[in-house]
């Protein structure tokens, strides 16, 4: 069986409510020596969205699904169902595919614990993390998910990675403005790039 790469798909919303979150997963991923990977990584509007999920989905070997986020939409009044979806998608490639891809492993965040079972109870199965909506927590549980998953000791503990970034959203104005941007005109591509020589400059 081929060893399991270090790419993790990571399937949450992308808005500007949960964005710190977000941040704090890349983060999360990258300070721990794996690539993170998501819709946001390309924009090119001559590939089908979807079919570019499933090609990512099916090139990593972790995935980070947060199904937190079940508040209808102030608009349409309609709940969002792209993490269900995604996650669905993670789970029937390590279900179904090839010997590679059953070497998937995934780790399911919720805002409470059990709260999943009354909107989504057909993973009353799998074992779900709650970050009750502190990014803390979220960098914490994570931390120790990919260590024990990848069986590598040099992944760095929560409540250290938590500290580092702290101090890191502390630094973003200062990056920002030694590049010419905006904190709030950092891309997708911008962050991880940017976080990739910060952790090289403070190593």
């Amino acid at each position: 069986m081929p060893r399991p790469n270090r790419d993790v798909f990571i399937n949450c919303p992308f808005d500007d409510t949960y964005l710190e979150f977000f941040r704090a997963t890349i983060f999360v991923i990258v300070r721990s020596g794996f690539r993170p990977r998501c819709a946001l990584e390309t924009d090119d509007a001559s590939e089908n969205r979807f079919e570019k999920i499933c090609t990512i989905i099916a090139e990593c070997s972790y995935g980070i699904h947060d199904i937190s986020r079940t508040e209808p939409d102030a608009k349409s009044k309609l709940p969002r169902f792209n993490m269900p979806l995604e996650l669905g998608v993670f789970l029937a490639a390590k279900g179904f595919g090839s010997s590679h891809q059953k070497s998937k492993r995934c780790i399911i965040f919720d805002a409470k614990r059990y709260r999943y079972q009354k909107f989504i109870s057909d993973i009353s199965g799998q074992d779900i993390h709650s970050h009750d909506g502190n990014e803390a927590i979220l960098i914490k549980e994570l931390a120790s998910w990919l260590r024990s998953k990848s069986r590598d000791p040099k992944v760095p503990g929560g409540h250290k990675m938590a500290a580092e970034f702290k101090a890191l959203k502390q630094a973003i104005p200062a990056i920002c403005s030694a590049r010419g941007l905006e904190p709030g005109e950092l891309t997708y591509d911008d962050y991880v790039d940017m976080l990739a020589e910060y952790l090289t400059a403070t190593s």
